[in-house]
Order: C-alpha cells, then sequence, then structure tokens
C-alpha cells in the first residue's frame, strides 16, 4: 500500500466515525429537548399569564381612579359613575367586573365625604389561558377614595 492510499483510507475512516457521533448526538439533543421543553413553555405561559394580571390590575387602577374622579363632582350620579367604570373596562377586555360605589347613592353625600370606587373580578374571568391553574381561584381588586367636592 501506498502512503497516498493509507491518507484516503484513515480519512474514510474518521468521516464513518464522526457520522456515528453526530446520530448519537442527535438522539442526546431530542432526550434533552423532551426534558427541558416543557418546562420552558410552562414557563412562558406562566409569564404571560403574570403579565395579563398586572394589565389587568393596571387598567382597573385607572378605571377605579376616573371613577372616583367623577364620583366625586357634586352633579355625579351613581349609576353614571358606574357605567363608566364598566365601559372603561370592557374598552380594554375585561368583563364581569363588580363595581362598587361607596356610599351608594351620591345624592345625599355632603361636601368632604369619602367616596370609594371598588372593583374587583376573578382571574380566571380574564385569563387568556383556559383554566388556569395558579389564578383559578383569585380576586383582582383594587379601590379609589376621594372626598366629595362642594358647590
Amino acid at each position: 500500500m501506498s502512503i497516498h492510499t493509507i491518507r484516503k483510507f484513515s480519512a474514510f475512516r474518521s468521516t464513518t466515525i464522526r457520522s456515528a457521533e453526530n446520530s448519537t448526538r442527535a438522539g442526546a439533543a431530542v432526550v434533552e429537548f423532551a426534558i427541558v421543553g416543557p418546562l420552558m413553555i410552562m414557563l412562558t405561559m406562566g409569564m404571560m399569564e403574570v403579565g395579563r394580571a398586572v394589565m389587568v390590575k393596571q387598567v382597573m387602577v385607572n378605571a377605579s381612579r376616573e371613577g372616583a374622579r367623577m364620583a366625586i363632582l357634586p352633579s355625579a350620579d351613581s349609576q353614571t359613575v358606574i357605567q363608566q367604570v364598566q365601559s372603561q373596562l370592557a374598552a380594554s377586555s375585561i368583563n364581569g367586573t363588580t363595581v362598587t360605589l361607596t356610599p351608594p347613592s351620591l345624592a345625599n353625600a355632603p361636601a368632604g365625604t369619602p367616596v370609594t370606587v371598588a372593583i374587583s373580578v376573578n382571574a380566571s374571568q380574564v385569563s387568556w389561558i383556559p383554566n388556569p391553574a395558579f389564578t383559578l381561584n383569585r380576586t383582582i381588586t383594587t379601590a379609589t377614595t376621594m372626598r366629595r367636592e362642594s358647590l
């Protein structure tokens, strides 16, 4: 055998060995993904769910603040305030909320009376994930209190 033939055989043999190593490594990558993939998907879905809950909370805070600003005016009507808050929430696709106004009737509330607009919603009603695991029985709530203005 000449040296040239030995080099060809040696190059062929190393290619064959590398090919077997690559197929073994590809199998290991599939197993690693099978272990890590579901965990990464769960973490991603969890981050989306927490982000949605934070967004809903912030929209509710803004709606309660705007409702309280409207309720402290001397000409405010309870039903109008509640409808305004619910329409702001509905504009952000937040439905199924409970809006509570304290005192319930603004017509008899004198100047300086604290007026509270409270909003609550079940977290599962605003979730993007069907049957969310960690927010299933939680309630997102917020309230804003301001003093009623005088004429």
